[in-house]
């Protein structure tokens, strides 16, 4: 199978997507369910994954889930996701959340996390997904950083496995 021509970050980054806070997104302390903000900013990763592959993409891994601050009632949340770096099937993309106060324009960035998702061909087979190409200093950055997490999480996987053997005896 021919090589897939590496793609920019922009082709499919989504930009401060727009969700109004609504009375049935709190929780019992009154301010948003992170677990409401954790399923957006999944489906929107999705999208991010998809668009880059241009296949069918499941979620593999959420990394580094950091609540940061609390998102409020009359909050609107920005939601800005971007594709940091792909291996393979794989690819990482970084989520970040931003809440703005509707009436003073304030914002509070609340959220950053990273989800892994594995592209998949018609059979359901993880199928290789092109190259990404960072277009900027903060990208660069990303696309380093990224390496890094992965390393972080294939050391733990091995760790892990190796306990799991361990534990047969």
């Amino acid at each position: 199978m021919p090589e897939k021509s590496p793609k920019p970050v922009s082709a499919s980054a989504i930009e401060k997507h727009v969700y109004k806070v609504f009375p049935n997104d709190m929780n019992s302390h009154e301010t948003v369910f992170g677990g409401m903000i954790m399923a957006k900013c999944d489906r929107l990763a999705l999208v991010v994954a998809e668009r880059h592959s241009a296949h069918v993409c499941v979620t593999a891994a959420v990394d580094s889930i950091h609540f940061r601050a609390p998102a409020k009632g009359n909050d609107t949340l920005l939601f800005s996701l971007s594709l940091n770096r792909s291996w393979g099937s794989s690819m990482e993309i970084g989520a970040k959340v931003v809440a703005e106060n509707s009436y003073t324009g304030e914002t509070r960035h609340i959220l950053s996390a990273f989800f892994t998702f594995v592209a998949l061909d018609e059979n359901d087979k993880p199928i290789d997904v092109p190259a990404v190409i960072p277009e900027t200093g903060k990208q660069r950055q990303r696309f380093a950083n990224a390496e890094i997490r992965r390393e972080g999480r294939l050391k733990t996987r091995a760790q892990l496995a190796k306990v799991s053997d361990d534990d047969k005896d």
